[in-house]
């Protein structure tokens, strides 16, 4: 009588799915990426729009500076969200 156990060792390193996981972030850091370089696109043109139809001149330039700020804060915390996650 052998003690031979069940299954053979072998070299690959165990999957405990953190691999598949690290993919998956990976996966949803790209989508949000184009989704937010797509949406901040057609954001900020409408807004120009709007501020441009609504603001008086003397006030605009303020205006687009403070909503382009706002834009690249949002944009910028939720890609640290993620990036924060692969780590």
């Amino acid at each position: 009588m052998t003690d031979e156990p069940d299954s053979a060792p072998t070299d690959e390193p165990a999957t405990d799915g953190r691999d598949v996981r690290d993919l998956l972030l990976r996966g949803a850091l790209l989508v949000l990426s184009v989704l937010a370089v797509v949406a901040l696109f057609q954001f900020y043109t409408s807004a120009n729009a709007a501020i441009g139809e609504w603001i008086g001149p003397e006030f605009r330039s303020l205006f687009r500076a403070a909503f382009n700020l706002l834009v690249l804060l949002a944009t910028g915390i939720g890609i640290s969200l993620v990036v924060r996650e692969l780590a």
